[in-house]
């Protein structure tokens, strides 16, 4: 058959299960004992194959039926899990013809009694798939939750290893690039797994160039996941983030619908815990962090930071609108190369070291990134990448840079007489009436943007500016007066 679209996002019906709801009066006559179910189809056609997906029970009367064998391979080839056949009032029992064939083919068949109607059997799968659908999320829930318990112990790595273990019962281990095993839990399998999961570690995290050779010209991109199968054992390498040649690898009995999601919990929390790994840096940057802590100057601990001391700030928020939860931020900034992942609420706010060209739009986030800054300035580049973000949400655009502006008019004006000038200009606005009265020039004065990247209703923008231009005494109209209170607020205006 045709590649055929993938199932849908529910668990397989056994249809031993089917065939245990008494009141429907099912039998299985002929064929395997054992099949998944993933549709419901009936269906009177001589010939029904150009018009099924694959996992059908098919329903039928045979109205049409006359040739059993060829009818029965031709359901095989299609994909086809199982076949119903509905007695009465075509025929009075199931014909044996058929039954043979079903034999042969290795297709399940059932006798359905006159009494049970084909839209009953197809509630009841229906049924069964959401029953099984709540028992994985379920299963799913207390997977997430048994993981992240493993991640806060003190030894959070094997400790997360054993819990996925568990949870798939599997074997799963940690490899490095060249197949090597830093960490493993679950069992011994046998040596061709453990050679094929080596592969497949090499598959999604290749071992990085060596010093000065650079990325191979035209090289395809790493997949993130990649599978294989040894016998009965099902096997899965993942890569974790960093791009530092990790790979979670695992090799399991079966393949349940669930731990797909279950591994890539682990992935995330293993990429997070295994981040110091990935920096050769990262122990000047926690000596410079417990500095800061311990009250240290900015300026003190800034050697200890590498990269010349240049730090860009990125702030980012869903494009669905969801919340930002803490795994949510360390997956972003593992996706953008960094550890150092908070959220204020709604906002994922990430410090990456470096500058911000490095930075590159993220599917499902809008990103707003300030300009690459010495640690001492970190500061305003918060407000830099907050007012980036809320001009790329206001134009819908993925990813927002902010660039200074070097030179021009406001470099002929010493900077403490701009200053003085800018605080007395707006001395009369408090800070949220500047911000938005910043917001709104730097959108061209377009309510509903300036709405959007506030992320306040239209009239409260309305009534701020009007606020504004009452304690300004101004004609905000006037494009004399928005040019002189830009250069004010611009770089010199308390920032909401």
């Amino acid at each position: 058959m045709p590649d055929s679209p993938a199932g849908p996002p529910t668990p397989a019906v056994p249809l031993p299960e089917l065939l245990g709801r008494e009141e429907l009066g099912l039998r299985r006559i002929a064929g395997p004992e054992r099949a998944d179910l993933l549709w419901v189809h009936t269906s009177e056609m001589a010939d029904p194959y150009p018009y099924l997906l694959g996992g059908e029970l098919l329903l039928t009367a045979g109205v049409q039926l006359s040739d059993a064998d060829t009818y029965v391979a031709r359901l095989v080839q299609a994909g086809a899990a199982a076949l119903g056949f509905g007695l009465a009032p075509v025929h009075d029992t199931v014909p044996s013809d058929l039954v043979e064939a079903c034999d042969r083919h290795g297709l399940p068949l059932l006798e359905v009694p006159p009494g049970t109607r084909f839209t009953a059997i197809a509630r009841a799968v229906w049924r069964l798939m959401a029953e099984a659908r709540h028992r994985e999320l379920r299963r799913v829930t207390r997977a997430q939750q048994a993981l992240a318990t493993a991640a806060a112990r003190p030894d959070p790595v094997p400790a997360v290893l054993h819990q996925l273990a568990v949870q798939l019962d599997g074997r799963v281990a940690l490899l490095t690039a060249d197949g090597g095993v830093l960490h493993a839990a679950g069992g011994h399998p046998a040596p061709d797994v453990r050679t094929a999961l080596a592969r497949l570690a090499r598959v999604v995290a290749p071992a990085p160039p060596t010093a000065g050779t650079g990325p191979a010209p035209g090289r395809t991109p790493s997949p993130s996941s990649a599978t294989d199968t040894r016998g009965g054992t099902h096997l899965f390498a993942y890569a974790l983030g960093g791009g530092q040649g990790l790979a979670l690898a695992l090799a399991t009995p079966r393949r349940d619908t669930g731990d797909h999601t279950v591994a890539g919990i682990a992935v995330v929390l293993l990429s997070l815990l295994t981040a110091p790994h990935q920096g050769a840096d990262a122990a000047g940057r926690s000596a410079a962090l417990v500095r800061l802590l311990l009250g240290a100057a900015p300026e003190d601990v800034a050697p200890l930071l590498g990269d010349g001391g240049s730090w860009t700030v990125v702030h980012a928020r869903r494009t669905d609108g969801a919340p930002a939860g803490p795994l949510n931020a360390a997956a972003l900034g593992a996706a953008l190369g960094s550890a150092l992942a908070d959220v204020d609420r709604e906002t994922v706010r990430i410090l990456l070291p470096g500058p911000h060209e490095a930075v590159a739009p993220q599917p499902g986030w809008t990103l707003g990134v300030s300009g690459s800054v010495p640690v001492t300035a970190l500061p305003d580049a918060e407000g830099q990448a907050s007012r980036a973000l809320g001009h790329a949400e206001a134009t819908r655009v993925p990813l927002t840079t902010h660039h200074p502006v070097a030179g021009g008019l406001s470099g002929l004006v010493p900077a403490d007489r701009a200053e003085a000038h800018a605080r007395a200009l707006l001395a009369p606005l408090t800070e949220p009436l500047a911000g938005t009265l910043r917001c709104w020039l730097s959108l061209h004065g377009n309510w509903d943007r300036t709405a959007v990247a506030l992320r306040i209703h239209r009239n409260t923008v309305r009534q701020r500016i009007a606020r504004c231009a009452a304690l300004l005494d101004a004609d905000l109209d006037d494009m004399d007066v928005r040019t002189e209170l830009w250069f004010a607020l611009r770089d010199r205006a308390p920032r909401p």
